[in-house]
């Protein structure tokens, strides 16, 4: 799904494939298609700071009279900011599961191809653009 497997490549690790390279799905299904995961990392970003939030409560505790609440505060900062990168990646590959159903027959069946390929119109259906031998 993304050209670098690495999701802490900070300069590549949001870059994806136009297709799938095992069923050739494409990716972006239309222009802006991966806006919505935003609102997905959001809410695995809320569910890890609660899941931390138990976690410490459980193991450390909170307490009025030290400062244990804001030591969580700091280590979960310091936890989101570790796990973003994954968590984006996460969101975009549920966000596209969303809207893309599972094909038990993908490899005798091509995926269905979508009315918007990306922001450009399909090859047939444009002028040839100056870098491909256009006006």
């Amino acid at each position: 799904m993304f050209k670098t497997r690495n999701p802490y490549d900070l300069r590549e690790f949001m870059k994806m494939n136009d297709r799938c390279p095992e069923c050739s799905q494409l990716m972006e299904i239309e222009v802006g298609f991966y806006y919505g995961t935003s609102y997905v990392s959001y809410a695995m970003a809320v569910a890890f700071s609660v899941a931390t939030c138990v976690a410490w409560w459980v193991i450390i505790g909170f307490s009025l009279d030290d400062s244990r609440f804001f030591w969580w505060m700091g280590v979960n900062i310091a936890l989101l900011i570790l796990v973003q990168p994954y968590l984006m990646r996460l969101s975009r590959a549920m966000w596209l599961a969303f809207f893309v159903r599972y094909n038990a027959n993908w490899r005798s069946e091509k995926p269905d191809e979508p009315e918007r390929l990306g922001s450009r119109p399909p090859a047939e259906n444009r002028p040839l653009l100056a870098d491909e031998g256009g006006e």
